[in-house]
């Protein structure tokens, strides 16, 4: 352990100690802080010149890292270290995910650090449960979102099919009519696409004309129809159906 190494873990031991003896972390300027830092300071010094001076590398961990901890630097490490502590006695997986993405503060996992597992488990059953309470409402919403959103599918194929409404059709009925004078366009009511053409119709300022856009082989062109009430209600329908579809 080189000069750096020794000072950041005496620095992490310094805090430590001085948690678990008053509860916080005194500003590192007071005497009390600096005395405890150069007795943290020796003790690692010793140790590491007791220590082999080749150590073997320690194994890599299978398990995924942790996500970081929040709170004052100097308890980070050993906030982690408790926790990591914790979890490996926590034997059900769904409590050790839901202490994992909620329990993401240091002070957390230091305020409960006398705790033994067993009654660890008992102050915090009372969250859970709430956890896991909300969490199935939401997925009791979200299905019945999902089923609303089947029926209204289901719905409106349903309705496409007894109206017989296809693009080809559509394409049909607007070739069938009379055009006009291209007038204003507005909100956009379908897009056809048949056989190399394209069509974008539009409800327009005039309620008597909807506006076709068209591309085809043969190029672009923008032409006004006849807003007759069947073909409106079809081209809405068919519409709001490619929408949902």
């Amino acid at each position: 352990m080189d000069l750096n190494q020794l000072r950041e873990a005496a620095i992490e031991a310094t805090a430590r100690a001085l948690v678990e003896k008053t509860g916080a972390v005194p500003n590192e300027e007071s005497e009390e802080w600096e005395e405890e830092y150069r007795r943290q300071f020796v003790i690692l010094k010793s140790r590491a010149e007791r220590a082999p001076a080749a150590a073997a590398p320690p194994a890599p961990s299978e398990a995924p890292p942790l996500p970081e901890l929040s709170g004052p630097p100097k308890m980070l490490r050993w906030a982690a270290e408790l926790r990591a502590a914790r979890l490996k006695e926590i034997r059900d997986p769904e409590i050790r995910r839901w202490l994992i993405a909620t329990w993401t503060k240091a002070k957390s996992w230091l305020d409960t650090r006398e705790l033994s597992t067993p009654v660890f488990l008992q102050r915090i059953e009372p969250h859970y449960r709430d956890y896991r309470r909300r969490d199935e409402e939401r997925a009791k919403e979200e299905a019945a979102k999902k089923a609303a959103e089947e029926k209204a599918e289901e719905e409106l194929r349903r309705q496409l099919a007894d109206a017989g409404v296809t693009p080809e059709n559509l394409v049909e009925l607007v070739d069938a009519s009379e055009r006009h004078p291209p007038v204003p366009i507005r909100d956009k009511l379908a897009e056809l696409a048949v056989e190399g053409r394209n069509l974008r119709l539009f409800e327009t300022a005039d309620p008597a004309f909807l506006m076709v856009l068209e591309k085809s082989p043969e190029g672009r062109s923008e032409y006004a129809i006849p807003r007759d009430p069947g073909l409106f209600a079809d081209l809405e329908l068919y519409g709001r159906a490619k929408e949902l579809l």
